[in-house]
């Protein structure tokens, strides 16, 4: 058997869109593991349809590069903070981060918050200053605030000392030079090589292996990812999972080893110290369990994951128009593919109510629920999801806490009055405030995650839709208070069929409208935004009076205003606390929880005198 090439294990952090998925395109090509030939998609990471869509990373993946005799094994991490349960694990398998910042937009908050972890483990970062060839670049402001950053994260000497890059990942070069415009990644793998150690394991100790990533596989079972820590495995060999207690959780044997080669997960007889690869044989151990051989008994310190901050209630779509569009509809399967989604996603939490009927799902944001209920509507189910609510706390006093976001805004100067009227309002702080060029301002607060939900869509009309905003899990403090909700009440459709344009036409003039003429509606369900602050119910069924009389002239033509069409997310976002998003493979539908109207008087009755 040859003997192994030296490795290095480094994981690249960006913020989502600054280019990371690219680069490691890049790097695959330029390191030979495709052919010349050999027909790629763009952005090969992304390997489901969600991510391709969004163009964001969702789960973290490893993948392997060979260059010059070194096999380097990258882990892609998730950009979004939401995802952060992925990112904090991750980190324990690799020696050396690259960091990727945007030349122009610089470090931002998911920046932070991997970064910051990345720093608490003692790994030594390479900075890369991507998309070098951006007009707006300003280069040398990005890389003095990549060193605040780190001195404000705490970073020791040696990591303060970091090597710096400058690179363009769509065109694939790297090099010391900022005014450079053409070459290769060379210059990029020279310094993983040379920056980053190599693992420091000690390959003649008993086997023992870290599990941070867990998956299905339909013929191998359960598959857990991670590196291995000491000894060698073989195919075969006895292996068992203590918890963190040092508990055994099970014992069975290594049936399949995998190590990753470029995209692929390929069998291998053996891993070594600083492998990273895959496992299977066990069926009940996961993420954070120990998995070693039978005579180590001390497991394995695993990093502690953030706790979920925010729950939405999942529902058997109750509506009139139920299990026409989705074949998967009954409690019992909504129930079984929950539980597989907490399986193999340790950020997310499942709890049954007492009616059996609903599930309360806790995460660690509004991206990463609407992520799992989005997969879920493209397999086929049907649900009824509730306004998102936030996870309360208790201080050391008895108190009541809430969980708070770093919130970074980026806005054109004209509109960052009303950012901040507006913020206020929903009881942020302002912490920071500063133009960063190009006739932009970035303001900074410290807000309420209950005082966020719904904003996005508000903010986007404030600022014409050219705003960007990040935000970031800040802390668990004092809880603010009541904080106003939505300003406008909806439309509420008193009866069941068929849109009418004529009666729409006459209601536009109440408000802006969610359906188009020949949109099956029901009673009870939304059909548009109220000018006024109070629900009305109207009728979008109404037709016109046909009678033996002729008016003068021809009827006008009748021309609607286009629908505002929300996407998942802004519908979870936009949703008040009676009301709830009806999700199906073909349609999202608001309405309010109770359809009849004698059942909602009654129920807000109830709520008045509680």
């Amino acid at each position: 058997m040859s003997a192994p090439l030296p490795l290095r294990n480094i994981a690249i952090i960006a913020h989502v869109d600054h280019g990371k998925t690219t680069l490691v395109d890049q790097l695959f090509r330029q390191s030979g593991t495709f052919r010349e030939n050999q027909r790629i998609e763009e952005r090969a990471m992304d390997s489901n349809d969600l991510e391709k869509e969004r163009g964001i990373t969702i789960l973290a993946k490893p993948t392997s590069i060979e260059w010059n005799g070194y096999r380097i094994n990258i882990v892609d991490t998730p950009g979004h903070a939401d995802f952060g349960a992925e990112v904090e694990r991750i980190l324990s398998m690799v020696d050396g981060v690259v960091l990727l910042v945007d030349s122009s937009e610089g470090a931002m908050p998911q920046t932070k918050f991997v970064t910051g972890k990345a720093l608490g483990l003692g790994l030594k970062p390479i900075v890369v200053v991507n998309k070098i060839d951006r007009p707006d670049g300003r280069h040398a402001e990005v890389l003095d605030e990549v060193f605040d950053l780190f001195v404000s994260l705490d970073a020791n000497d040696e990591q303060l000392d970091f090597p710096t890059l400058y690179a363009s990942g769509r065109n694939g070069y790297a090099s010391y030079d900022p005014d450079a415009r053409e070459g290769n990644l060379t210059p990029l793998f020279e310094k993983i090589v040379e920056h980053v150690p190599a693992p420091d394991l000690d390959v003649d100790a008993p086997f023992s292996f870290l599990a941070t990533l867990l998956d299905r596989d339909n013929f191998m079972g359960r598959v857990l990812t991670g590196r291995v820590q000491s000894g060698t495995l073989k195919v075969n060999d006895p292996i068992r999972a203590i918890d963190a207690e040092g508990k055994v959780v099970e014992v069975g044997r290594a049936t399949k080893v995998l190590s990753f080669r470029g995209l692929d997960r390929v069998p291998v007889e053996e891993a070594r110290a600083g492998d990273i690869i895959a496992l299977a044989g066990l069926e009940k151990a996961t993420v954070s369990n120990t998995i070693a051989d039978p005579q180590v008994t001390v497991p394995i310190k695993a990093q502690p994951i953030d706790p979920p901050t925010l729950a939405m209630r999942f529902a058997v779509n109750d509506s009139p128009l139920a299990g026409r569009e989705g074949d998967k509809v009954t409690s019992r399967m909504i129930r079984d593919r929950l539980m597989r989604e907490a399986e193999t996603n340790v950020a997310i939490r499942v709890t049954e109510s007492a009616d059996k009927d609903s599930f309360e799902v806790a995460g660690r944001g509004e991206l990463q629920l609407g992520v799992v209920i989005e997969t879920m509507r493209r397999e086929g189910f049907e649900l009824g999801i509730s306004r998102p609510r936030v996870l309360f706390g208790t201080d050391e006093k008895g108190g009541r806490t809430e969980p708070y976001e770093t919130v970074v805004i980026d806005v054109d100067d004209e509109h960052s009055g009303t950012v901040v009227e507006k913020m206020q309002r929903r009881k942020a702080e302002l912490t920071d405030m500063r133009p960063s060029g190009s006739g932009k301002t970035r303001i900074t607060f410290s807000a309420p995650s209950r005082g966020l939900i719904g904003y996005h869509g508000e903010f986007l009309s404030d600022t014409r839709g050219t705003g960007i905003m990040n935000r970031l899990f800040e802390k668990y403090d004092a809880h603010k208070g009541p904080i106003e909700g939505r300003q406008n009440g909806v439309l509420i459709s008193n009866c069941t069929g068929e849109a009418v344009g004529y009666a729409l036409n006459s209601l536009e003039d109440r408000g802006v409208l969610f359906i188009k003429p020949q949109e099956k509606i029901y009673e009870g369900m939304l059909i548009g935004e109220n000018a006024k602050t109070d629900d009305l119910e109207v009728n979008p069924m109404k037709s016109k009076q046909l009678t033996n009389f002729r008016s003068t002239g021809k009827d006008d033509a009748i021309r609607l205003t286009p629908p505002r069409v929300m996407t998942l997310e802004q519908a979870i976002a936009y949703i008040d606390d009676d009301e709830m998003v009806e999700v199906t493979p073909q349609s999202i539908r608001l309405r309010k929880v109770w359809l009849d109207p004698n059942e909602r008087k009654k129920q807000g009755r109830k709520k008045e005198n509680a």
